[in-house]
C-alpha cells in the first residue's frame, strides 16, 4: 500500500557580489512501486531583463550604472548587472524489500539575467560607443557565466541525489537528500564567489584586451 506523501519546504537565500536569489523548494513523495532504474531530469530556464541608463560621457554612464543598477539581496549597493537564481526540485522514493531508494529526481534552476541598456546612445562619440560596447559585452558574459555555474551545479546535485544508496527507511533517505541539497547550495555559493574574485582581479587587463580588439577591428574596417 502506498504510504502518505512526505513533504517539506526549505528556503535558502544567498547574497554574493551580485543579486542572487536562491530559494530551494524540494518536495518529496514516498510510494511503493516495482523496481526500475532511477530517472533524472534537470530543467534549466534563462530569461533577460534590462534597466535603462542615459549619458553622453563615460562619467555620466558610470554614474547611471551606480544609480540605476540592480541591488544585491540584503545590500543597498548597486551593480552594473545581476543574475537572479532560483533552485527547486523534487524526488520520488520507492520502498521495496525493506529498503528505500530514490526512484526519480528533478532539479530545476531558473535564472534571470539583468543587464544595462543605453537608451540615448544616438549621437554619442565613436570612442564612447566603443568603450560601452566592450564594457556591456563583458557584463553580459560575466552574468551568463553565473547562470552557467548554476546550471552545472543543478546537474551535480541531481547526480548526487541519484547516487545515494538505499536506506532502511524513507525518512532516512529524505534526510540524506536534504543534506545533499544543502551542501549543493553551499558549494554553489563557493563556486560563484570564486568566479567573482577571479573576475575582479582580471578586470583591468580584460577590458584593455577587449578595447584593443575593438580598436583593431574598427581600424581594419576603414
Amino acid at each position: 500500500m502506498p504510504q502518505a506523501p512526505a513533504n517539506f519546504n526549505m528556503s535558502i537565500c544567498r547574497m554574493l557580489s551580485v543579486s542572487r536569489y536562491m530559494p530551494l523548494l524540494l518536495g518529496f513523495s514516498i510510494a511503493v512501486a516495482a523496481c526500475s532504474p532511477a530517472a533524472a531530469t534537470v530543467i534549466a530556464t534563462r530569461s533577460y531583463s534590462y534597466f535603462a541608463i542615459k549619458g553622453k560621457t563615460a562619467d555620466q554612464l558610470d554614474q547611471q550604472l551606480s544609480t540605476n543598477g540592480p541591488t544585491a539581496s540584503g545590500s543597498s549597493a548597486r551593480h552594473p548587472g545581476a543574475t537572479k537564481i532560483r533552485f527547486g526540485g523534487d524526488a520520488t522514493y520507492v520502498q521495496a524489500g525493506g529498503r528505500c531508494r530514490v526512484a526519480s529526481a528533478k532539479v530545476t534552476v531558473h535564472t534571470q539575467i539583468i543587464l544595462p541598456r543605453w537608451t540615448n546612445r544616438k549621437g554619442a562619440s565613436k570612442q564612447l560607443s566603443m568603450i560601452w560596447d566592450a564594457l556591456s559585452s563583458d557584463i553580459k558574459r560575466h552574468e551568463e557565466r553565473h547562470a552557467e555555474i548554476a546550471r552545472n551545479q543543478a546537474r551535480a546535485m541531481e547526480r548526487q541525489i541519484l547516487a545515494l544508496p538505499p536506506q532502511p527507511g524513507c525518512e532516512r533517505m529524505q534526510e540524506l537528500v536534504t543534506d545533499v541539497s544543502t551542501r549543493g547550495i553551499e558549494e554553489h555559493d563557493r563556486l560563484q564567489a570564486r568566479f567573482d574574485r577571479i573576475e575582479a582581479v582580471n578586470f583591468q587587463s580584460r577590458m584593455m584586451r577587449l578595447l584593443n580588439n575593438r580598436i583593431r577591428i574598427s581600424g581594419g574596417a576603414r
